[in-house]
Formats: C-alpha cells, structure tokens, sequence
C-alpha cells in the first residue's frame, strides 16, 4: 500500500500525461498509443495510468478536452482581437480545418467521437464531447450576431447559419484529416471562402 502511494506522489502531473499522448498521436500516430508504450513514455505503468483515467476511453476523451482547452485558448484570443468581423471569421475557419492528413487533434476526434457509438459509451462522455462542440458553436453565433450588427454580413439568422457552416466545416475536415485525394487544405479553404462570399458577405 506504501509502494502504491509513493508511485502515486512520484507520478508526473496529469496535464503532462495528456501532453505527452497528444505527442504521441502526433508522432506516431493514434494506433501506436497503448497503455503500455504511453507509460514507457512518462515513467508510469500501465496499471497506475489505467489509476488515474480508469480506461483507454477516458485517456482519449480526457486528452481531447485538454487540446480542446488550448484551442480554445487560441479561439478566445483571435475573436477578440481588434478588427472586423469577416476578418476574425476567417481566422476562426482557419483555426477550424485541419493542418493536413493526419492532423493529431482531428484524429483523435474522430477516434473519440467513433468508440462513444459503441453501447456501451457512457452518456456522460457524449454530454462532455456535446460540451466541446457547443463552445465552438457559441463562438461562432456571437461572431456572426456581431458581424450582421455591423452591417458586415448579410441578415442571416446567426445560429441557423452556425449551424450550416459548421456542418460544411466538418465534413471538409474530415476530408483533410483522412486525406481525401482532391482535398487538402488549401482547397478546402478556398472552398469555404467561395461560400462565405456568395452566402454571408454583404454586398459592398
């Protein structure tokens, strides 16, 4: 029982755990990370990982939210910067898309999203993803609420159109992520900007 607080007090901070998995993801991809290689990687066993986040569900639902919580770091910063509207709404379409094929944080979405399918996903992991994708969501209506307001944007209803530009978004992203032939970043981009212009940027 000694040993077991000892390692417990000797164990690395939670957070540096969660870095460490994003790490991994990143640099050897979401199939490389076990219990086991993760614990060789921070000087933890497997039972003391399995301790702290009680399955490899929690690790990955856990690591997410802590990379949730630097982008959100990220997206707070960009949507108060000074100024305008469309400006800021370009770089929050920036923050959203992927980097490239095998982005780690939209892989581990993904990841994430697919095991709480399964029966046996607990509810109150849907409710904390649900949680991840209403900040983005809110984000985004105040952003457009605020845009319409300065006569920047066309009279949309800005949750409505959250709504749709998020959908088109994601499934963009996903194209990126998995690297979709015909798909890649820039494109994707430069698609989305097309459709802002047609469907949100008010005529000057």
């Amino acid at each position: 029982m000694a040993g077991a607080e000892r390692a417990r007090k000797n164990a690395p901070p939670r957070e540096d755990v969660l870095a460490a998995a994003m790490e991994m993801i990143a640099e050897r991809g979401l199939e490389k990370l076990t219990m086991a290689a993760l614990g060789r990687e921070v000087g933890m066993s497997s039972g003391h990982l399995l301790y702290y986040f009680h399955s490899k569900d929690e690790l990955l639902l856990r690591t997410l939210e802590w990379s949730e919580g630097r982008l959100g770091v990220a997206r707070g910063r960009l949507l108060t910067r000074p100024g305008t509207a469309r400006e800021r709404l370009d770089a929050y379409v920036d923050l959203y898309v992927p980097e490239g094929h095998r982005d780690p944080h939209w892989t581990l979405w993904l990841e994430v999203w697919n095991r709480s399918q399964s029966a046996a996903a607990e509810s109150a992991a849907r409710d904390r993803q649900a949680a991840i994708e209403g900040a983005w969501h809110r984000d985004l209506v105040a952003l457009l609420a605020e845009g319409v307001s300065r006569g920047e944007f066309r009279a949309v209803d800005p949750d409505r159109f959250a709504s749709r530009l998020r959908a088109l978004l994601d499934g963009f992203a996903i194209h990126v992520a998995i690297g979709l032939r015909g798909t890649d970043r820039e494109q994707v981009l430069g698609h989305v900007r097309e459709f802002l212009a047609d469907a949100l940027y008010a005529a000057a």
